[in-house]
């Protein structure tokens, strides 16, 4: 392995660091120097986001780096889509919603296959967004294929982890069924110009309120509309409240 590339991607080549991740993501030779070359000290958040399939994951995600690149942060997006069942490669449908971000100089985006993983992630995706965390990147997100109850891996990956919902998700009941109330930190009610949103949005509330006197939850509810950008700056906002009292309670101070 040439140190080299390794070299150059740690100071943000951005060929280097996609050559860097395919051959972690294929385990190919040389691959365990780049992941040994990865700081033992890592101040980069790891904003995970998960939910089921047509919640505007991804639209959410282009809202979220154009904030974030309004603030002249430079921006890792990693994506994990579905696999194809005959080549088993991603179908990257993020490169089309994402599209825009591509030759952005303070945004990178990869996506990765899941390759029939069930926690919802590519099985290399703790090296990948451990490598991207030296690259010179302010943060991170990490965007899951969207696959329903198994999406339980990014709740241990992610500092912080957003579950995207719709108005026509469903009843309480079904959340708790589907285990999702213990994966998220911010419930994000998507797409909430529709009818129902603010019902299932108080909904929402009444559950985590009903949790949190039980279990010790914390987490809150912020409602957006993607496509529009409303909401974005609000959720932005509780992100980083919530990462600050993370960190505040591990003895360390969030970056900003």
């Amino acid at each position: 392995m040439d140190n080299s590339i390794i070299q150059l991607a740690r100071q943000g080549d951005r060929k280097c660091i996609a050559r860097c991740i395919s051959l972690i993501e294929n385990e190919a030779e040389g691959y365990e120097a780049i992941i040994s070359s990865s700081p033992a000290v890592q101040m980069v958040p790891l904003i995970g986001i998960t939910g089921p399939p047509g919640a505007g994951k991804s639209t959410l995600v282009d809202a979220l780096v154009e904030g974030y690149v309004a603030e002249e942060k430079k921006v890792a997006v990693v994506c994990v889509d579905p696999s194809s069942p005959f080549n088993k490669g991603a179908l990257l449908g993020d490169r089309i919603r994402m599209n825009r971000w591509y030759n952005h100089p303070s945004v990178y985006i990869r996506s990765l296959a899941s390759r029939g993983s069930m926690g919802g992630l590519h099985p290399s995706t703790k090296q990948i967004t451990s490598f991207l965390k030296g690259c010179g990147f302010d943060l991170i997100i990490l965007e899951t294929v969207g696959v329903g109850q198994s999406e339980i891996e990014i709740a241990r990956l992610a500092d912080v982890c957003l579950l995207v919902l719709v108005p026509e998700a469903g009843d309480e009941i079904q959340f708790m069924k589907a285990g999702l109330m213990e994966v998220a930190d911010i419930f994000v009610v998507n797409k909430a110009d529709r009818p129902g949103a603010v019902f299932f949005a108080t909904q929402l509330k009444n559950m985590l309120h009903s949790s949190s006197s039980n279990q010790g939850l914390e987490a809150s509810v912020v409602n957006t509309v993607a496509t529009t950008g409303k909401g974005i700056e609000e959720l932005k906002t509780s992100i980083a409240s919530f990462l600050n009292n993370k960190n505040q309670d591990n003895g360390r101070i969030d970056p900003q």
